[in-house]
C-alpha cells in the first residue's frame, strides 16, 4: 500500500501570527517555522499502519525552500521518502489553486490512501482535503477522531453535534484526522541519521502538467489591518441593580 501524507510548514503553533499588511499574506518570518502539529498526527496514522503492514509512506508538501527542513523531520519520524512542490509562482496560492496543484502531484506520484490534518493551524480553512478528493474523484472521510486502515478500505469515527458517526470508504480515498487521534512519535537518533539518506523529490509546476501550471484565478486581499489591542471589559458594581445592568448589557449585544 502507498500512503501519501500531506504535511505543511507553518509558523510556530505557540508563537504570535501576523499578516504582512502589504500583501495580506501570512508573515512567515515572524516566528520559527515548524511542521504543523495536526500533520504530525496524520503522519503517525500512516506510520502506525506501516509498523505492522507492508506499506510505503510518502510525505508531500507544497511550500518555500525552507520547507525541506520540515520534510527531513517527516523522514526522521519514519516516512520512506518525500516530495516537495517548489515553485516561486505558487507564492500566495489560495486554497483552490493549492488543492489543484496537490491533486496533480498525487496523480503523478500514485497513491492508495491520502492522509491530511483536518485544518492547518495558520490558515484554518479546513476544506483542502475535500477539494483534493473532489479533484481526484475519490471518497473522502473527514474529521476522523480514530482511524482503522485495512488493505482495501478505511474506517473511523467522527464527532458530530448529535453524537458519534462511524464511517467507512473503499480505497483509494482521502481522509483527514483531528487532534483526537494518536500523538505523533518523536524522531530517534537512528531515524535522524537515516533521514539524511532518504530521497526528497522536488517538482515544479511544469513537472506537474499543464493543468497545475495554468494561470490561476487568485483570491485577492483587498485590505488588511492589525487586530486591535484587547480593551478592558465593562465592570458592573453591585449596588442592588447589578442584575438589571447585566441583563441590559447582554440584551444590547443580542446575547439574550
Amino acid at each position: 500500500m502507498k500512503i501519501v501524507v500531506l504535511v505543511k510548514q507553518v509558523p510556530d503553533t505557540w508563537g504570535a501570527r501576523r499578516l504582512n499588511l502589504d500583501t495580506g499574506w501570512l508573515d512567515r518570518g515572524g516566528s520559527e517555522a515548524v511542521i504543523d502539529e495536526i500533520d504530525e498526527r496524520a503522519l503517525e496514522a500512516a506510520l502506525a499502519y506501516q509498523d505492522s503492514n507492508d506499506a510505503e509512506v510518502v510525505a508531500l508538501t507544497m511550500g518555500p525552500d525552507s520547507a525541506k527542513d520540515m520534510l527531513r523531520k517527516s523522514l526522521a519520524m519514519g516516512a520512506d521518502s518525500a516530495v516537495h512542490i517548489l515553485d516561486s509562482r505558487l507564492a500566495g496560492a489560495d486554497l483552490a489553486w493549492t488543492a489543484r496543484v496537490i491533486a496533480a502531484a498525487l496523480t503523478k506520484l500514485g497513491y492508495d490512501l491520502v492522509i491530511a490534518g483536518n485544518e492547518s493551524t495558520d490558515g484554518r480553512g479546513g476544506v483542502l482535503p475535500a477539494l483534493v478528493a473532489e479533484h481526484l474523484g475519490v471518497p473522502l472521510a473527514s474529521y476522523l477522531d480514530s482511524v482503522a486502515i485495512t488493505a482495501d478500505s478505511i474506517a473511523g469515527e467522527r464527532s458530530t453535534e448529535l453524537g458519534t458517526m462511524s464511517v467507512r470508504a473503499p480505497l483509494p480515498a482521502v481522509i483527514s484526522v483531528t487532534e483526537r487521534t494518536a500523538e505523533a512519535r518523536f524522531p530517534n537518533f537512528k531515524g535522524i541519521l537515516r533521514a539524511k539518506k532518504k530521497p526528497v523529490t522536488v517538482w515544479s509546476l511544469d513537472d506537474l502538467g499543464a493543468d497545475a501550471a495554468a494561470s490561476p484565478v487568485r483570491s485577492v486581499v483587498l485590505a488588511t489591518s492589525e487586530r486591535p489591542a484587547r480593551s478592558a471589559g465593562t465592570q458592573i458594581v453591585d449596588d442592588g441593580t447589578a442584575g438589571v445592568e447585566l441583563a441590559e448589557f447582554l440584551a444590547a449585544r443580542h446575547l439574550i
